[in-house]
């Protein structure tokens, strides 16, 4: 790790790829306020990357915050709790951002949030212990990929993993939840940097934020240079303001310079990545032994009234947050559940809230543009944007032709579906469902296999 200038990294390697956005950071000014506790909230079963949950409650328990209402014995999950104290009223199937129905806990809520009486520190002395505890709290990747963080940090000690890339770029437009952790809750992020340092052995540790965030860069360069008995480990690196900065692979390559092979992961080049909210949230639970029962998310787009960012629980519907947030000014004519780029467009707002979710952005007449779809010109823009080096057109062509075996020797199962491909495309061409069709057609021909 070179480039070090006044205390400050600059990225090691240039990443190949992405698009410059309007950043629209209208937030960024506006602390995180705590939402009044809704009527009731609905836990879908599934929040996370991996095997879902079975229900632990029944219709008709009485539960409390932070009581388990979902949990599972496979690897890959996360538990789930309850974010509001009050009565079970539903065990059964709900509709989800993306359309799907998921089996989810309906908690009514008895307006006391009162707390589960298990909750306490818990006790992290050792590797084990703390892999354990950071599963206890039913913590996933907050940046939005969702993947449960104790299996991220449950990698083979003998394996020289030697770097934490703590991910502070939020790239997305809109979004400024994260940038908000590093101005409000700068100790938190201090405490789960150090702590995480200790119990892994991590030699390195860089935090990486994009150079259009001032105030934060101020406040990580502090966190970098406390004095820490195990030497000057921690270092901040900001990062060209360009999407999809983020990205799990690309935050590597920029910090490190090491490249992860397409099916890899950070931990194959030595390297743990993640989001700086959940750093944040892993100070707060080791203090606390309060599990994840609430997020912070930005509320924001030029149909909304009174944007904000909010933190709000596990569960909330998203026309509850929308209505803290004053309602729609004008009406909106799209939704969408996530950042402009990789978020889910809503077609209802009457869905949950999930622990993933780290924005809810509402646009009028004027602000989207609907391009009609014309013949591919073969400018080769979709290709220089895919930071993984892919030809989405020529992706689109298999997916159509059902092509399972192209589709893989094309790299299919490569793309992140960051859309920098669709954004760039002056045929307006959906390049980016045209990469989800094409994983979907490789996962059944496996299937029929």
């Amino acid at each position: 790790m070179s480039n070090n200038s006044g205390g400050i990294l600059h990225a090691v390697k240039r990443v190949r790829g992405g698009v410059f956005v309007d950043h629209n950071k209208l937030t960024k000014d506006l602390p995180v306020v705590r939402i009044t506790p809704p009527d009731k909230v609905v836990l879908p079963m599934l929040q996370h990357i991996g095997a879902p949950c079975t229900p632990t409650v029944k219709v008709g328990d009485t539960v409390s915050v932070g009581q388990v209402v979902g949990d599972s014995d496979k690897l890959v999950s996360a538990p789930i709790h309850a974010s509001v104290s009050g009565k079970v009223v539903s065990v059964g199937d709900v509709k989800v951002a993306s359309g799907k129905m998921l089996p989810a806990v309906t908690i009514e809520s008895d307006g006391e949030m009162r707390l589960f009486e298990g909750i306490e520190p818990p006790k992290a002395d050792t590797r084990e212990d703390f892999i354990k505890a950071v599963r206890a709290s039913g913590l996933v990747g907050l940046g939005g990929a969702g993947f449960p963080t104790h299996v991220k940090l449950a990698f083979d000690p003998s394996k020289n993993i030697d770097t934490l890339v703590v991910n502070a770029a939020e790239c997305e437009p809109y979004i400024t939840v994260d940038y908000r952790e590093c101005i409000d809750n700068s100790w938190d992020v201090i405490g789960g940097v150090y702590t995480l340092a200790e119990v892994f052995g991590f030699k390195n540790v860089v935090i990486a934020v994009e150079d259009n965030k001032p105030d934060a860069i101020k406040i990580l360069k502090n966190i970098a240079d406390k004095d820490n008995s195990r030497g000057d480990i921690v270092k901040l690196m900001t990062l060209k303001s360009k999407y999809p900065q983020g990205a799990e692979k690309m935050m590597v390559q920029s910090a490190t310079g090491r490249r992860v092979p397409p099916g890899k992961l950070p931990a194959d080049v030595g390297c743990v990545v993640m989001n700086i909210a959940s750093v944040a949230f892993i100070s707060r639970y080791l203090k606390t032994g309060k599990p994840l029962v609430s997020r912070s998310m930005t509320v924001s787009g030029s149909a909304v009234k009174e944007p904000k960012n909010v933190r709000v629980p596990i569960g909330i519907e998203a026309q509850d947050v929308i209505d803290f947030c004053g309602g729609f000014k004008k009406d909106p004519v799209k939704i969408i559940a996530g950042g402009p780029m990789m978020g889910t467009a809503l077609i209802d707002t009457h869905v949950p809230v999930l622990k993933s979710n780290n924005a809810l952005l509402a646009f009028a007449d004027g602000k989207v543009t609907n391009k009609r779809q014309s013949a591919c010109i073969h400018c080769g823009r979709c290709a220089e944007a895919c930071p993984m080096s892919l030809l989405p057109t020529e992706i689109e062509k298999l997916a159509l032709n059902k092509d399972a075996e192209g589709l893989v020797k094309a790299g299919v199962n490569v793309c992140m579906e960051c859309g920098s491909c669709a954004y760039s495309c002056p045929a307006a061409k959906p390049l980016v469902q045209y990469m989800r069709l094409g994983k979907e057609i490789v996962r059944e021909a496996g299937a029929k296999k």
